[in-house]
């Protein structure tokens, strides 16, 4: 808390990056319907065998691009 306020906990955008023709963006904003996450789960909150649902990619090959 900072002056009696709690911070909202920073949710960024990922995106793919393990090949040129996927560039899936996971926003936690929205989720993943097709992976059954629900909005407002961050990045770093997925599921450690959670992956890519446009090309099956892990999430080491993400790349954080910020808010």
């Amino acid at each position: 808390m900072i002056g009696g306020v709690e911070m909202e906990k920073k949710k960024e955008t990922y995106q793919c990056q393990s090949v040129a023709t996927c560039a899936y963006l996971y926003d936690p904003k929205r989720g993943d319907k097709k992976g059954k996450i629900p909005a407002g789960i961050t990045f770093e909150e997925l599921p450690e065998d959670w992956c890519c649902p446009g090309c099956g990619a892990k999430k080491d090959k993400f790349k954080c691009l910020g808010d």
